[in-house]
């Protein structure tokens, strides 16, 4: 099976894939809501391909008020059954209740840490298993492919890029 590096090679420039992989996969971020952002891509990947989810991000960036953890935390039932008819994204009950209990568990988190970021690096590094036990533990609908692909995507665990990928060697990822 290829690599995602491998896969997105030679497609064009456009191409959703290699966007993400050119420019967002692997990069680390710093802002809360732009990991929360990706913490709900994630969870609405589970079941479905990632093809589909990156060319509705748009959409749920729009749909989930630009990822805004205060906003999504206060969303009411009216906004839940609103997100439930929104053709635009997943209208998966499991995965909007998680988005919304999610952005609660980041606001305790905040109140703790300082940030998300703050927390996300105060357990740094550790291997995925324990990231897998601790994201269990703290949000809903992050299995083990969800939290590692989450952790992966934003830099804090490995396997982004391959070696010979120019992508992640201008991160200096191996």
């Amino acid at each position: 099976m290829a690599s995602y590096c491998e896969f997105v090679r030679d497609l064009p420039e456009g191409n959703v894939h290699r966007q993400y992989h050119d420019h967002h996969y692997g990069f680390p971020l710093t802002d809360d809501n732009e990991l929360f952002g990706r913490l709900i891509l994630e969870i609405n990947q589970a079941g479905l391909s990632w093809e589909l989810i990156l060319k509705k991000a748009h959409n749920f960036r729009a749909a989930y008020a630009n990822f805004d953890i205060d906003t999504v935390a206060g969303y009411t039932d009216e906004d839940r059954a609103r997100l439930l008819q929104d053709a635009g994204i997943i209208r998966n009950k499991l995965k909007v209740n998680a988005a919304i209990h999610n952005a609660q568990q980041i606001q305790h988190l905040q109140a703790e840490f300082g940030s998300f970021k703050a927390w996300l690096d105060h357990h740094h590094p550790m291997p995925k298993a324990d990231w897998v036990k601790l994201f269990k533990k703290t949000f809903k609908f992050t299995g083990g492919e969800i939290t590692g692909e989450f952790l992966i995507s934003t830099g804090y665990l490995p396997g982004a890029h391959d070696m010979g990928c120019p992508v992640g060697q201008s991160l200096m990822i191996p």
